[in-house]
């Protein structure tokens, strides 16, 4: 593996190589690519997580649902599956104390419907019993009387439906208004844009395990990404004090949405307080597709004005996203939409509405780029337009608009952070392109569709495309984004204490090589994660990386210091004056040499420190202010083979340079990169939960095609840049969103140049694909 530095803190890999690794590398610390060190234990299907966990007394949970995405209950009739032989106990809205509502951003939830369910799949009751299959018997015995009501599924008609929810149908409305609304380019292109229901589909469904406490109150044990959230929204619910709940991290089986729906870990709680046994649920497939979050769907309207050399004047946009039937972080959403919604481009003027609206459908909530994605395949979708209008290329038409450091975003606010598109996009454009398989036998051309595409290759025609896009890094609009770590060290080894969660993004391997830079212990363990450690925060928007990781470097500075003040104060020298290496302690004139064993002479040091990036505020009436902390981008290039008789689409290859900040763990950067690739490939080509009224039609892994290894095309990162931002506390810059929201709008261009289609549409169906050529 091999890999060169241009000099201006960028890397650069070759093709084969990938993300490089320095030929002489430091045993542990930062930059290296030390392996997570739960990965033999995944590997060999012997880690932990919610499914496995058992306990004496156990009790097994099962949810019932509503089978109507919009209907009032009438009655709910229980007793059947009370009086069912095993059942313990049946729970409904009238057995929750404080069921005044909950959810991420809006609580607007309950935890079991009462009076009208909203979207299909709601959860209506709960039963505990002592095996699984008669708690399901028992949930299905439920009767309930419905009076199916009109669904509300298209979210241009919430505006004028009826309520839906007490505080009505609109979420949130952005104005975003800069410059001057009344400019008109020489040159305008118009697009409409639909973006499909991706839902994150984690690799195991959700499962936990609530145990009764002595004092009243109640532990659960979830694969949780915010623990301290859930368990304040518990304790809400519960009617108990937060302290009397107890929410203990279990291993997270991918959390590409957060995990954000508490709903399991409510139900468990209620039965597990009421039968006074521990109670488990291990769900099903299809609930997982029913109850956790996807994607917004999102409606798109734009209209981009340029000069006549291809200078963008003005951008004009509509933005509508579907939050399905709660609130959650839709208005999170909505605001990135809408401040990303021209693109990491230089844009003078622009006029941009976003809205988002509750309907019966399925719920939205946070997945990697939300908003961001939505977004970018619109943007970028319009630049392709205008180069086709003004007869430029799509990479020059970019080049001739990107963004850098210093320039304006529509919001008003300053990107003050590295922002290298331009150099991202000459790395992708100039990078060599896959060779044409012209000259290989018809029998050994991989098709679209497959080995066994159906199609002939004198159909297929290759496009190449663009993307560009950016993201967010943590929270926005006033977020207060904080999170407290602890290290300890005690004989050759050091803990860290951290409630960040490892959701797969690396973090806990992430703190050992802090700390393995920071004190020069190689022996370093990352404990479990609970609410009795201070709350660090959600596992999103890649804040573990910044603010967690902070923490850890703060708290490890602090025992450095405490283990080398006594040593330099015996010697007449100061701390900076010692280094620690491979448990070494050494001075710089070579007087003092001992170990951090001899050093610690049997004590303990300990540190707790704090991590709070500079504060951010609110959009106000007019889309103006300084909502973002620091913001991510990256460029795509994509080629893929289209039949343009079948629509069947393969892509050939991803070429990817990114923004990182700093590499701090170039295997572990590679992985996210490429998985936030196929991610995004698969939210572009396949990825779709469809509805009918509302009604989820194919709640499971045979009706909603998820990209495999075979689908994944080759991706080379051709570059890295690392132009470190100041003001994160290494420099880092989040690695997996960004790629997420690029790669769909980079398919999508290819598909375009290949058949000479708009492409509005993500998924792209086939018959969207299908030339206009072979039409004819």
């Amino acid at each position: 593996m091999s890999g060169t530095s241009d000099g201006a803190g960028a890397v650069t890999a070759t093709p084969a190589a990938g993300v490089p690794i320095p030929a002489e590398q430091p045993p542990h610390g930062l930059g290296v690519s030390l392996p997570p060190a739960d990965a033999p234990a995944k590997t060999e299907g012997t880690f932990p997580y919610a499914a496995d966990l058992w306990a004496e007394g156990l009790l097994w949970a099962a949810v019932l649902r509503s089978p109507h995405p919009r209907a009032r209950i009438l009655s709910i009739d229980t007793k059947h599956a009370v009086e069912m032989p095993g059942v313990r106990v049946v729970v409904t809205h009238e057995d929750v104390p404080g069921d005044a509502g909950h959810g991420r951003g809006t609580a607007d939830r309950p935890v079991f419907a009462k009076d009208e369910v909203r979207h299909h799949g709601e959860p209506i009751a709960a039963v505990a019993a002592e095996h699984p299959d008669t708690a399901r018997l028992a949930a299905a015995a439920i009767a309930v009387e419905y009076e199916v009501l009109d669904a509300v599924t298209d979210p241009q008609l919430a505006f004028e439906a009826e309520p839906l929810h007490p505080d009505g149908n609109l979420i949130r409305h952005i104005p975003l208004r800069f410059g001057d609304p009344d400019v008109v380019g020489e040159v305008m292109v118009e697009g409409l844009y639909r973006i499909g229901r991706q839902d994150p589909a984690p690799i195991g469904a959700e499962a936990g395990l609530a145990v009764p406490r002595p004092d009243g109150g109640v532990e659960i044990y979830t694969a949780s990404t915010d623990p301290h959230t859930d368990r304040d929204l518990a304790a809400a619910s519960f009617g108990l004090e937060p302290e009397q709940v107890k929410v203990v991290v279990t291993g997270v089986p991918g959390a590409t949405a957060d995990r954000e729906d508490p709903g399991i870990q409510l139900s468990l709680g209620l039965l597990a307080l009421r039968t006074g046994c521990p109670v488990k649920l291990a769900a099903t497939r299809e609930e997982s597709f029913l109850s956790h979050a996807h994607r917004h769907p999102t409606l798109l309207r734009y209209r981009h004005h340029a000069d006549a050399d291809g200078k963008l004047v003005k951008v004009e946009a509509q933005i509508l996203m579907d939050a399905g039937a709660y609130a959650d972080t839709s208005a999170d959403a909505l605001a990135a939409a809408v401040s990303f919604s021209c693109g990491p481009y230089v844009v003078p003027h622009a006029v941009v509405d976003g809205w988002a609206v509750r309907t019966n459908n399925p719920p939205s909530g946070h997945v990697r780029g939300e908003g961001a994605m939505q977004v970018c395949a619109a943007y970028e979708g319009q630049m392709d337009k205008l180069a086709a209008q003004l007869g430029l290329e799509p990479d020059e038409i970019r080049l001739r608009n990107v963004m850098a450091t210093g320039d304006l975003l529509p919001t008003g606010q300053t990107v003050t952070c590295p922002a290298p598109v331009a150099e991202l996009l000459h790395a992708v454009k100039e990078a060599p392109l896959p060779e044409l398989p012209k000259d290989a036998p018809e029998a050994e051309w991989l098709l679209p569709g497959g080995p066994e595409g159906a199609g002939e290759p004198g159909a297929v025609r290759r496009g190449v495309g663009y993307g560009l896009g950016m993201v967010h890094m943590l929270g926005a609009e006033g977020t207060d984004e904080v999170s407290t770590a602890t290290v300890k060290v005690s004989g050759s080894a050091a803990t860290v204490i951290c409630a960040a969660v490892e959701t797969g993004s690396g973090f806990s391997t992430l703190a050992r090589q802090i700390v393995q830079e920071t004190l020069g212990i190689e022996d370093v363990q990352v404990a479990g994660v609970d609410t009795d450690q201070p709350p660090a925060g959600a596992a999103c928007h890649g804040r573990h990386t910044w603010v967690s990781g902070g923490a850890v470097e703060r708290a490890a500075k602090m025992v450095r210091t405490q283990l080398l003040q006594p040593l330099a104060h015996k010697f007449g020298m100061s701390t900076e004056l010692l280094q620690i290496n491979d448990g070494k302690i050494t001075s710089y004139d070579g007087v003092l040499s001992t170990t951090v064993a001899e050093a610690l002479d049997g004590k303990e040091l300990w540190a707790t420190a704090q991590c709070r990036p500079h504060p951010t505020e609110p959009l106000d009436e007019s889309g103006q202010g300084d909502a973002f902390v620091g913001l991510a981008f990256c460029a795509i290039r994509c080629v893929a083979d289209v039949d343009i008789e079948l629509g069947t689409i393969r892509v050939v290859e991803m070429t990817v340079a990114q923004d990182v900040g700093r590499v701090l763990n170039p295997r572990q950067l590679r992985a996210r990169i490429e998985a936030g690739v196929t991610q995004g490939m698969g939210a572009a080509l396949m990825e779709n939960l469809r509805t009918t009224r509302g009604q989820v039609r194919h709640p499971d892994l045979t009706g909603y095609a998820l990209p495999t290894a075979l689908d994944a095309p080759e991706i080379r990162i051709v570059k890295l840049v690392e132009e470190r931002d100041v003001i994160a506390p290494f420099g880092a810059k989040p690695a997996s969103a960004v790629p997420v929201v690029t790669s769909p709008a980079a398919v999508a261009s290819a598909v375009r140049a290949a058949t000479g289609r708009p492409i509005g549409r993500l998924p792209i169906r086939p018959q969207a694909a299908v030339a206009q050529v072979a039409q004819q």
